[in-house]
């Protein structure tokens, strides 16, 4: 089964790419970050007419992610736990029945941070340690399990065409790559580089300054995986294509194929 995660940049603006991308590839499970739509707005139809099980958690105008899967999705969780106060609609969460077992994922807009010296950084780096401990109770289940989505961070200099140019900004700084190690030390393998080394691997390109003909992009959507799952990973990849149709997202999917 393909699960993969694209940070699509608001649905209403990109609803026709995004058709064409699921009827292109398929994928069994899809999620979404960016939909920049309430739940009650949200375009489901044009996904359920493609086969997909619906689940939202917008807000108006900002955030809002979203998950499309081919199965019922059971047991949907909206919102990250640790803050109830909390108010930005950055993460949903359910599970899928395979032959295989339950297979639960999570489905994350992590903050983006800048910039640096405002209340912004600090709300990011407090939302991943949320996502930390989060993550060590759903690792204690021991089911195949997944966190995919956009994480706004470069966890290394390879992961950007010019590192150094990142050095101010809040998706390269140490307290934030120190998080996205802290999560892979829990037992999480971070399924593109399990699958290549390669540089100039990236899933983001600005839509400013020619980045996409310079290739000068950085590699900021991950997917995570269980133990669990990672026995189960047969391949997985980055949609680079997509970038370069009509109205894109300065976001490409990233994928995952697990044995069923």
């Amino acid at each position: 089964m393909k699960i993969a995660t694209w940070n699509i940049n608001g649905v209403k603006a990109r609803i026709d790419t995004v058709q064409d991308w699921l009827k292109e590839t398929s994928p069994d499970i899809a999620c979404f970050q960016e939909i920049k739509s309430v739940d009650e707005n949200f375009p489901r139809q044009p996904f359920e007419d493609l086969g997909y099980n619906v689940e939202t958690h917008g807000q108006k105008g900002f955030n809002g992610v979203a998950l499309l899967s081919k199965s019922p999705l059971e047991d949907v969780q909206r919102g990250l736990p640790g803050n109830d106060s909390d108010e930005q609609a950055r993460y949903i969460e359910a599970s899928v029945s395979t032959e295989g077992g339950a297979l639960r994922f999570g489905c994350l807009y992590l903050p983006n941070g800048n910039p640096l010296g405002t209340e912004k950084f600090p709300y990011k780096i407090d939302w991943m340690d949320r996502l930390i401990a989060h993550a060590k109770e759903r690792l204690k289940d021991e089911v195949p399990f997944l966190l995919l989505g956009d994480y706004n961070v470069i966890p290394d200099p390879i992961d950007a065409k010019n590192p150094e140019g990142w050095v101010g900004d809040a998706l390269y700084q140490p307290e934030s790559r120190q998080r996205f190690r802290t999560l892979l030390n829990l037992g999480l393998t971070e399924a593109v580089r399990s699958c290549t080394e390669a540089p100039e691997t990236y899933t983001f390109w600005d839509y400013q300054a020619g980045a996409w003909q310079k290739n000068n992009g950085i590699r900021i959507d991950h997917i995570l995986m269980s133990a669990q799952a990672t026995d189960r990973m047969t391949g997985c990849g980055i949609d680079k294509h997509v970038r370069g149709w009509e109205k894109p997202s300065d976001h490409v999917p990233v994928w995952v194929d697990l044995a069923a």
